[in-house]
């Protein structure tokens, strides 16, 4: 059946091949542009161009085309609380939270005020209606070096129910293929990889600009001091880059990674071996959880074995999560040690056949 569905066109291939997809199928799509920072002074974010794209995709397919500003709500929901993890010394993920307070919130809403029957994006991931359990699950998609349920276990049943994701069934191959053929000017655009307000340049260059330096010593296990660091709030477990640890009297010709924080001390405690036994844990505890189904799986056995992941793109971990009674607070144990595990990043969960994304939550 034709239905009005709203999508949001990044100026990116994937969603312009989204849109495509949807007007092919005979429905009435409306393009809208989500401008999530205030750029006019930033010479890093490609937003202006982005739009560009966008529009020009839009008029290819003859659809009407809306740019809305989120920038304030993108502000408050997703930036103050990315600068406040960080000056708690955690690393936090606003890949996660955009999608979670814009994409999926403010977006939908402005979506349902145009009176659409869905939303879609150009996401890697798979939306399917379970009929024994009458919920929908949020799946891998086929393409498995795009999934992108990472991104999205936020996702809950009111918004899975309002959401298309087109391009679960197609390798990022033919999408590429798809937008040759339609003619668009961004067939061959790179795919963006990071934040979208940091851009191209230094992360720790932007970080700069908000975060309050607090130089300290950086130190090898043994206490000898090998340098400076600007401020912990910089710095992220395993990290390598950015330490600027020249070559140290008595120690090898070796690159130095972050270890631990000393937060009392000001001290980062570096080392020269990236498999240090002290990068390793087999547990590690998490809240503010989100779950798809809208409760733990944890609530019918306690504790229940997974998979999860600690960081994007890595590969399914088995573990068993066990529920802090009825708390938001969770225990995970791996089977095997996991390296850097990172308080402000996220873990998700998936079923055992690795197929169903279950939920997750923030790195305690």
């Amino acid at each position: 059946m034709k239905k009005r569905i709203v999508v949001g066109l990044s100026g990116g291939v994937d969603s312009a091949v989204t849109a495509k997809i949807l007007v092919d199928q005979g429905h009435e799509v409306i393009g809208i542009f989500m401008k999530n920072w205030d750029d006019a002074d930033d010479p890093h974010c490609p937003a202006a161009i982005d739009a560009i794209d966008a529009r020009n995709v839009a008029a290819k397919l003859k659809i009407p085309f809306y740019t809305v500003n989120f920038a304030k709500e993108y502000w408050d929901d997703v930036f103050a609380y990315f600068l406040e993890q960080h000056r708690l010394f955690r690393t936090p993920n606003p890949d996660i939270l955009c999608n979670k307070f814009i994409k999926f919130k403010q977006f939908l809403h402005y979506a349902e005020k145009l009176e659409a029957d869905f939303v879609a994006t150009g996401h890697y991931a798979r939306n399917v209606w379970n009929e024994a359990t009458e919920k929908f699950e949020l799946q891998t998609p086929f393409d498995a070096n795009k999934d992108q349920t990472y991104f999205l276990y936020t996702l809950q049943q009111h918004q899975l129910a309002k959401t298309l994701f087109p391009l679960a069934d197609y390798p990022k191959s033919d999408i590429r293929k798809m937008a040759q053929q339609a003619g668009f000017e961004n067939a061959q655009k790179k795919d963006s990889t990071g934040i979208c307000f940091v851009g191209e340049r230094d992360y720790m260059a932007f970080l700069k600009k908000y975060l309050h330096q607090a130089p300290g010593d950086i130190v090898t296990e043994k206490g000898d001091v090998i340098g400076q660091h600007i401020g912990l709030s910089f710095y992220t477990l395993g990290q390598r880059r950015n330490l600027n640890v020249g070559g140290v009297r008595g120690y090898p010709e070796a690159p130095w990674f972050v270890l631990t924080k000393d937060t009392e001390k000001n001290q980062i405690i570096a080392c020269q071996d990236d498999q240090n036994p002290k990068l390793f844990s087999r547990t590690l505890t998490f809240s503010k959880s989100d779950w798809v189904s809208g409760q733990p799986p944890t609530t019918e056995q306690n504790p229940v074995s997974l998979l999860a992941k600690v960081r994007y793109r890595q590969e399914n971990q088995t573990c068993t999560v066990t529920q802090e009674g009825e708390t938001d607070t969770f225990t995970v144990n791996f089977t095997q040690p996991q390296r850097a595990i990172t308080p402000g990043q996220a873990i998700v969960f998936y079923s055992l056949d690795g197929k169903i994304c279950l939920g997750g939550g923030e790195i305690a």
